[in-house]
């Protein structure tokens, strides 16, 4: 009965546990979960490996999360648990990642940029370090260089990090920590040198 009464609320007022559930009588009820997380994944997405492998990995992973709602049990936030179906997907493409900020590093050109003129004059630094940022992003190992970019990029907690991760709270700040602490040791090289 209780199913009853969730599904008679507007979905937009259902928590996403709850739409979860009730897309099992109404599937459109997972939509919402779309409208309501999909824009911050996709730009995370897009940051790491460029805007036509986030449109793929956007859409495989709320595929798979449909497919698989039957699974999520609750325990841990909806986002958590699709952020970590996605970071699976991301990982099956960790080499094209590390080509793109290779090849960020070399031409200085940043592939997830869409092209459009950088209107704040911060961007010009930012954009100089950039090829420096990229190289020493890409010497990070994998599971460092994911923590440290969910954090950055995906504006997730340290919590929700360590959920998507399927980590300890401990060893995602440890694995943050040191991916800063190689960054900077990074940047600060070659700045020396260049």
């Amino acid at each position: 009965m209780a199913t009853a009464r969730v599904v008679s609320r507007p979905t937009e007022q259902l928590g996403d546990a709850e739409l979860v559930a009730a897309s099992s009588d109404d599937p459109e009820a997972f939509g919402e979960l779309f409208h309501r997380h999909a824009p911050r994944l996709h730009a995370y997405v897009k940051r790491r490996l460029g805007r036509t492998l986030a449109d793929d990995i956007v859409a495989e992973t709320f595929a798979t999360a449909f497919r698989q709602r039957g699974k999520f049990d609750g325990r841990a936030e909806f986002a958590a648990w699709l952020w970590g179906i996605a970071s699976n997907s991301i990982a099956k493409h960790h080499r094209q990642e590390t080509r793109m900020f290779r090849a960020f590093a070399r031409t200085g050109v940043d592939p997830a940029e869409d092209g459009i003129a950088d209107l704040v004059s911060d961007r010009v630094t930012a954009t100089a370090q950039g090829p420096h940022l990229a190289k020493a992003l890409a010497a990070l190992n994998s599971q460092d260089r994911s923590a440290l970019l969910l954090l950055a990029w995906g504006e997730l907690s340290y919590a929700e990090i360590a959920a998507v991760l399927n980590l300890p709270l401990g060893t995602v700040k440890a694995k943050i920590h040191r991916a800063r602490t190689k960054l900077r040791k990074a940047l600060l090289r070659e700045n020396d040198h260049g």
